[in-house]
């Protein structure tokens, strides 16, 4: 095994003028020293983005194609200049330090409000003001007229932070290339191999994706960050072609990694609500900016849409228009982060709705009850191009105040207050859509009677091998225990598109249903033959066929059956297997209440989340134990967002403020509550299963009833905005401002 350090772009804009390698190529065991220039010479090419507006009906953009290494210009301080194989870490780090770099530095910005400027640095000149793409819903002359004759206009900016997924598995790859037989071989922390193998091989390596073997294992956390293929990936494998098909090994630092992995959120948003004196809404509005920072990556279009898709949420919204620019910055890619778009949404909707409630003298439950869709409207189109088939948003409400202890609150307010702390309780709701893209899924039997499930989808904390093992052992009567669980290697699984955007219960669920009833299906002519009966006079329960004789025979018998080799039964045909399919069209509308109380010290500025209660509508819950699991790690997730972390660049060298964890707060075991977590069983109409998402649904709900809870706490202090995170610094501040004004009107 070889080992690969990276050389990173110290600036955040800066013309490469050469490169010389003569020193580093020259320490003890190096063994290659690669550069753009070199991936260039030899055709490489760079990568795409997986989809632009364009492709999807929109307006034009600025397509990006990022590259293995930079070569002549690096756009982001992080950029991928040169790669040093050794055969140690320690030397490959060692000689990336005498990789010597004749940098030009330019210009260069990096937040979102300087990007816009009229007279900004440009991160690619073919790309006018930064703008890279936009996206639009709705009808902006309906959405006018609704708020030229409102009685109120409730009005807010809005922040959404950067952030930084930080898996508890930081990404890595091994490359092998094996010159007997042409083939590479990826081992790689991916979501995603097929669509990491699809990227390397027809844009980087422009080679038939039958040479290219890709395998993602058991995988410590993804949240979107590693849906797609990263440089890395390819770097490894052309590192090993280069030094003579040894395997070359990259792992990053937790640096490295806040550095150069995509990031999630960062988003400006301008959003105003109309409504009449009673607070019900007429139209709502929003023009948001989102950060692609360099390069458009991924599908990092998939946030730009989806966060202006999603606002109008579950309410009964007669107007709306909302615009989304994808802006370029000097700073790491953004792409999609658990959520992807849906936070930003509930954000913008569930803000306004508080700062209206407060505006018009409303309480925060009263102005939702007034404006929910109900279930009598279902199906329910959206201004957006969504059809909701189900749920019950207010009774969500209602449940989730309850659990609350709604009616507790006035006493645990004035507890807090004899303790000197403020109490504030804030509510957000949310609706989704769970998965994207069709997928398949295959059941096969083996000689002994035993059965594999060969999954499409990938399991990186989520526990598919014991959903779906669970399923196939209810539906064909097989023991659990004896079902096997294949995944993630292209060589074993002919077919798959991954695990992102909560896409495994509804499309891996229905397409393992599809495949259970095809075996079932496939069997009967050999469990007829067995039993002396006519396959039409068959039946199937509970992994037992029973003829009309009332001769009955297992499954497993009947499987191993389909492999004798020789006599009657052999002319059936050998083997059984079966694969299914499903798709997102109609998808499912997972959604959800949660509320939050927090504790705030106004000496200290810190806030403690006290109590912290939520109500999810996921449909069927296929495993109860996981799907609390997942909500609860969104919800620490979404209350990191809130609270703790932000990726910080310095605005005006674009250099990474936050590039450790010593910087970037990172939410620990003591700032989360007790969670107490319900479901809603309201089945989702368009699949069998029933199903609707979960992976998402934490980190959509927290962040707003996070801050709303925060602001109902510092309202009082006339405090009537803060963006996230609210840190202690920040709330104290806040504080102490308020405070200030206080006693200058008092003068």
């Amino acid at each position: 095994m070889a080992h690969a350090a990276l050389v990173l772009s110290p600036y955040a804009h800066a013309r490469i003028r050469s490169i010389d390698t003569a020193q580093a190529l020259a320490a003890p065991g190096v063994l290659a020293v690669l550069t753009g220039q070199d991936a260039r010479a030899e055709g490489l090419g760079g990568m795409p983005p997986l989809f632009m507006p364009e492709d999807m009906g929109g307006p034009k953009g600025h397509r990006t194609y990022r590259p293995l290494l930079a070569t002549d210009r690096a756009r982001c301080v992080g950029d991928r200049v040169a790669f040093v194989v050794a055969e140690t870490p320690a030397q490959a780090r060692d000689a990336a330090e005498l990789v010597e770099v004749d940098y030009e530095p330019l210009d260069a910005v990096a937040s979102l409000e300087d990007a816009m400027r009229a007279d900004a640095p440009l991160v690619w000149d073919e790309a006018p003001g930064n703008r890279c793409c936009m996206v639009m819903y709705g009808d902006a002359v309906a959405t006018d007229a609704a708020f030229a004759s409102a009685p109120h206009v409730t009005r807010l900016k809005l922040q959404n932070n950067r952030l930084s997924a930080n898996s508890i598995e930081p990404r890595g790859a091994i490359g092998l290339w094996n010159e007997a037989d042409e083939q590479y071989t990826l081992h790689t922390s991916s979501q995603n191999p097929h669509g990491a193998r699809s990227m390397l091989c027809s844009h980087v390596f422009k080679v038939p994706e039958t040479t290219m073997r890709v395998i993602s294992p058991d995988v410590g956390g993804g949240f979107g960050m590693k849906a797609d293929a990263y440089p890395e990936d390819g770097l490894v494998l052309w590192a090993s072609r280069r030094c003579g098909g040894r395997p070359v090994k990259w792992i990053p630092t937790r640096s490295e990694s806040l550095a150069t992995d995509n990031h999630g959120r960062d988003q400006l948003v301008e959003a105003e609500m109309a409504l009449d004196r009673a607070g019900r809404i007429l139209g709502v509005r929003a023009r948001s900016a989102h950060a692609f920072g360099a390069y458009v990556v991924s599908a990092a279009v998939a946030p730009l849409n989806f966060a202006i898709r999603f606002i109008p949420s579950v309410y009964d919204v007669p107007a709306f228009h909302g615009v989304n620019v994808g802006v370029f910055t000097h700073t790491s890619p953004t792409g999609p982060y658990r959520g992807a778009g849906r936070p930003e949404a509930a954000y913008v909707m569930e803000r306004l709705l508080d700062q209206a409630a407060n505006e018009l003298g409303l309480e925060p439950a009263a102005i939702r009850e007034r404006n929910f869709i109900r279930p009598e409207q279902m199906p329910y189109a959206t201004h957006t191009g969504f059809v909701y088939d189900s749920g019950d948003f207010g009774a969500l409400l209602d449940r989730c105040l309850d659990l609350s202890d709604e009616a507790g609150l006035a006493a645990r307010k004035a507890d807090s207050r004899s303790r000197g702390l403020l109490r504030g309780r804030g509510i957000g709701l949310f609706i989704e859509q769970g998965g994207i893209f069709n997928d398949q899924m295959s059941l096969r039997f083996d000689p002994g009677g035993t059965v594999t499930i060969v999954a499409g989808t990938h399991s990186h904390g989520q526990g598919h091998a014991t959903v779906f093992a669970q399923l196939v052992s209810e539906w064909l009567g097989v023991p659990f225990e004896t079902v096997r669980y294949v995944q993630g290697d292209t060589d074993k699984v002919p077919f798959g598109r991954g695990t992102y955007a909560a896409r495994s219960s509804m499309i891996g669920g229905c397409a393992l249903r599809m495949a259970a009833d095809r075996i079932i299906e496939q069997a009967l002519p050999v469990a007829a033959r067995m039993t002396g009966n006519e396959p039409a006079g068959m039946s199937f329960d509970r992994g037992i066929y029973t003829g009309a004789n009332g001769k009955q025979v297992t499954l497993a018998e009947v499987a191993r059956a389909h492999f004798i080799k020789a006599g009657p039964m052999a002319q059936l045909g050998a083997g059984l297997q079966a694969t299914g399919t499903w798709n997102t069209d109609p998808p499912n509308f997972p959604n959800g209440c949660h509320i939050c109380e927090v504790e705030i010290d106004p000496e200290t500025g810190h806030v403690h989340i006290d109590r912290y209660s939520a109500v999810d509508d996921i449909g069927r819950a296929l495993n109860p134990m996981i799907c609390k699991g997942q909500i609860q790690g969104g919800v620490a997730q979404g209350i990191g967002q809130a609270l703790h972390e932000h990726l910080v660049y310095d605005r005006e060298s674009g250099q990474l403020v936050t590039g450790s964890f010593m910087d970037y707060g990172m939410p620990r075991a003591d700032d989360l509550p007790s969670f107490d977590l319900r479901f809603a069983k309201v089945p989702c109409t368009t699949n069998p299963l029933g199903v609707k998402a979960v992976g998402e649904a934490g980190t959509i709900g927290a962040p707003p009833a996070v801050m709303n809870a925060v602001l109902d706490a510092l309202r009082p202090l006339g405090i009537h905005h803060l963006d996230m995170p609210a840190t202690p610094l920040k709330v104290w501040t806040a504080i102490r401002e308020a405070s200030d004004m206080a006693r200058t009107h008092e003068r």
